[in-house]
């Protein structure tokens, strides 16, 4: 391929062409490995969702969130499958891949933007299921569907700034790897997915508005649940984002060489 096509070194054009030639690789690899190939994409927020719903319609009397309440869990569930797997990869970025890492030219931020990009692309595979729930429970659609764009660029830039922030914390502390998993299995239960943060009582609801994703899980349930909308969380959840987008490049800059040395 000439370098026409591909760019320059060290240009844009030859960064976006080798992220995508990373991502893609990823997703082929998932994807050409698997029986259940693109099922996958759809699978473990469908099982998540159906577990939740059973839960709480079945089982126990409900008290939070809206209906219909499959459509209120997924629209929330897939972002945070995204979320998570996004963030758990982050943890191996360059320790997978250490030897390449250390030989590549390219900027190293593409070990992490490669993850984001993936772990999107599968993310937005996985949006047939919402709207075939959509359709079948008869959710209501109104304007707010145009701000789902929205909540995937804020969450897009929230998980850059945290992929730059972790990836090369964890290779220089191992134990951070564990850590993260511990904070993710309480992030779950302390982001608004199988609630609203209208129901949470008192002061809470303004303390789950510093958590980003809560502003950016209102995004995504707009188009369905316009009662979702706060503007205190959403402008906290947006400007959070983009703090750790330039904390997280800070501390990449800063940490780079050391990091380096460690591979």
């Amino acid at each position: 391929m000439t370098t026409a096509a591909v760019g320059a070194p060290g240009s844009s054009r030859r960064y976006l062409h080798s992220l995508w030639i990373l991502s893609a690789r990823d997703l082929r690899v998932r994807y050409s490995t698997s029986a259940l190939g693109y099922l996958w994409s759809v699978l473990d927020p469908l099982v998540m969702t159906g577990i939740y719903w059973f839960v709480f319609t079945q089982v126990f009397h409900r008290t939070v969130g809206e209906e219909p309440y499959i459509v209120f869990l997924i629209t929330a569930l897939l972002p945070w499958v995204w979320f998570n797997s996004s963030v758990s990869d982050f943890t191996r970025a360059f320790n997978k891949d250490a030897r390449l890492v250390r030989s590549t030219s390219i900027p190293r931020s593409i070990w992490v933007n490669r993850i984001v990009l993936s772990k999107g692309i599968e993310f937005l595979f996985s949006l047939p299921v919402l709207v075939v729930f959509a359709v079948f429970s008869g959710a209501t659609v109104g304007w707010g569907l145009l701000l789902f764009p929205v909540a995937m660029i804020l969450q897009l830039v929230l998980l850059t700034g945290l992929g730059l922030l972790i990836a090369p914390l964890c290779v220089l502390w191992s134990d951070l790897e564990r850590t993260t998993k511990l904070i993710l299995r309480a992030l779950f239960y302390a982001s608004p997915i199988i609630y609203g943060v209208a129901n949470l009582p008192g002061a809470f609801s303004a303390v789950a508005a510093f958590n980003p994703l809560s502003g950016i899980f209102a995004l995504y349930r707009m188009g369905f649940f316009p009662d979702q909308w706060n503007t205190f969380t959403v402008v906290v959840g947006a400007v959070m984002s983009l703090a750790f987008l330039a904390l997280g490049m800070y501390t990449f800059r800063s940490l780079e060489r050391p990091m380096l040395k460690e591979l």
